[in-house]
């Protein structure tokens, strides 16, 4: 059987007990469905065997060797990780379009007496419902973006509002990104496809009756895009701006920045391109501080000669709606809770007071 989800919703509470994703690791690597697993029914360099036998040699001949190599792929998924299985498990099965490889997969699981089906289209009807959420129709989801100049906590306030029943989605987190020129983090950046799927889905799990809160950011993470139906709900969305002295921050961007800072090369290579904006005499003082190892002097020049320019620079042309200003005079942990209490505490009295 298959199933034919209208929206992304639809597939993403579809109710089996397992999502099998039966792509090839590099197809699943790029992007797959939340909380599929990966058990392909032919590997990265069997599908490149099959495709070049089919194009250059013959159809027939890729297909007999391709339904060769899926039997006996699938025969060792099912002998291992799905031996422990029941008979009332309820898989759930995908491969490109809903061709042959999940169909191939899935008749073998029915035959074997699982109650499994196809998601009609495969992959493909997934990305088209991520895309129809995330591109081609409004957001139905209300946004406060939480703001203010660099080095301001707002990705441990973000952290501190969910645990307060706050409704959340951390954009940097998801983009594996701190969305600043030294934002890079170990690992790198998920796919463009990847980071919409763990947005999409995000915003599904979250109730549209309550705003949701997230981080102020520009139209790019490093290199990911925010899609179009989220940075137009961004546009329209009011503001909670924090507030924090230039010291207190830099503190906190010398903890934050710890991994880069503690690599003079790789910072110097990373705001090389400001000469051109900051000029070369601003650009060369923060690389002595950098190894003399001033940390703090170095993060506190970072802010007001580069980060807190171009806040003003971007507020001025936005020209947000800023719902509510909040001080604080440190950034440790007791007065980061406090804040967020306080927060939160606007936040609800929004919701009630038709804000």
């Amino acid at each position: 059987m298959t199933i034919a989800p209208k929206t992304l919703p639809d597939l993403l509470k579809h109710g089996f007990d397992t999502v099998i994703d039966v792509r090839s690791p590099a197809e699943f690597a790029e992007d797959h469905v939340p909380g599929a697993i990966n058990l392909p029914v032919l590997d990265n360099e069997e599908r490149a065997r099959v495709g070049t036998i089919y194009k250059q040699d013959s159809p027939f001949k890729a297909r007999k060797l391709g339904a060769a190599l899926v039997f006996q792929n699938a025969a060792r998924h099912v002998a291992g990780p799905l031996a422990a299985h029941d008979g009332k498990w309820r898989p759930l099965v995908y491969c490109w379009r809903g061709g042959q490889r999940s169909g191939t997969f899935a008749w073998m699981l029915g035959e074997i007496g699982w109650r499994s089906d196809v998601v009609q289209g495969g992959y493909r009807t997934f990305r088209r419902l991520v895309k129809d959420y995330l591109y081609d129709a409004p957001l139905p989801h209300k946004l406060v973006q939480l703001g203010g100049y660099t080095g301001t906590a707002k990705t441990d306030l973000l952290a501190r509002l969910r645990a307060r029943d706050v409704q959340v989605v951390d954009l940097e987190a998801l983009a594996r990104h701190r969305g600043s020129l030294l934002g890079d983090l170990p690992g790198g950046q998920p796919s463009q496809k990847a980071f919409e799927t763990a947005l999409a889905a995000a915003f599904v799990a979250l109730d549209p009756a309550r705003p949701v809160v997230v981080e102020a950011e520009s139209a790019k993470i490093g290199g990911i895009n925010l899609p179009p139906s989220l940075w137009a709900a961004m546009k329209q969305a009011p503001w909670i701006e924090v507030q924090a002295p230039v010291a207190v921050r830099a503190t906190y961007l010398a903890e934050a920045y710890a991994d880069i800072l503690a690599d003079p090369e790789r910072l110097a290579d990373r705001l090389s391109p400001l000469r051109f904006h900051r000029g070369h005499a601003l650009v060369d003082h923060w690389d002595t501080l950098s190894r003399e190892g001033e940390k703090v002097a170095l993060c506190a020049s970072l802010a007001e000669d580069h980060y807190d320019p171009a806040y003003r620079k971007a507020m001025k042309a936005m020209q947000p709606e800023v719902m509510a200003r909040f001080e604080t005079q440190t950034l440790d942990a007791p007065a980061l809770d406090a804040l967020a209490d306080r927060i939160a505490a606007q936040l609800q009295a929004s919701v009630t007071g038709g804000v």
